[in-house]
């Protein structure tokens, strides 16, 4: 059974991280996309990240509709610093028999040296790297060792933006159509974002 992985913030989810999944469910004939919301984030954020549960719920609010997506809490329920390998080894503990598809953006990629055993990610997992905008897929410069398992994937560019998404929550700007409409809801119905300081883009 082939599975994909995406793990991220998800603060919020929106069409873009959908698309990339969707995409890669389609181009690797993935069985299933697990979306895994991030406990505590690994590398320090310049705001602060809301709530798990609030991130968990947006994520699995906006996989609903689509039955090979599903949402998982075992960064969550596991605690700590949410390493991306210590989620696969466990993933693997828990269903030996699958093969396992990691999806991250290409210019999280590039930094794929500085994560915990890299070399350790690329023996459990192969890895999509979608293209981002502003971010070229042909300037990646990987180890030979971690190169072998990298399965690049040109796609059409969604050039949405949690940081984008957040801000204009401050501003009181529209965030329609950027991500599911139930995510909306639950961002206004929660307040979320509305009492923080502006940000510059960075992240996706």
């Amino acid at each position: 059974m082939r599975i994909g992985i995406f793990g991220g913030t998800f603060d919020p989810i929106h069409y873009a991280h959908l698309f990339v999944a969707e995409e890669a469910r389609q181009r690797f004939q993935l069985e299933q996309v697990v979306f895994i919301p991030c406990g505590t984030p690994p590398h320090k954020k310049r705001y602060a990240v809301s709530a798990a549960e609030h991130r968990f719920a947006m994520t699995l609010l906006a996989t609903a509709s689509n039955p090979s997506f599903c949402a998982s809490r075992i960064e969550l329920e596991r605690g700590g610093v949410s390493y991306t390998v210590d989620t696969l080894e466990q993933w693997r503990q828990l269903y030996p028999h699958q093969e396992l598809f990691l999806i991250v953006g290409a210019d999280s990629l590039a930094y794929i040296p500085t994560w915990k055993e890299p070399e350790r990610i690329c023996q459990m997992a192969h890895i999509i790297a979608a293209s981002r905008p502003g971010f070229d897929l042909n300037s990646l410069r990987l180890p030979e060792g971690l190169c072998r398992r990298v399965l690049l994937m040109e796609m059409p560019l969604l050039d949405i933006s949690a940081t984008d998404i957040r801000n204009r929550v401050r501003r009181g700007a529209s965030i329609r159509y950027l991500t599911p409409d139930s995510v909306v809801q639950y961002i206004l119905k929660h307040q979320l974002y509305r009492n923080e300081p502006l940000e510059e883009p960075n992240e996706f």
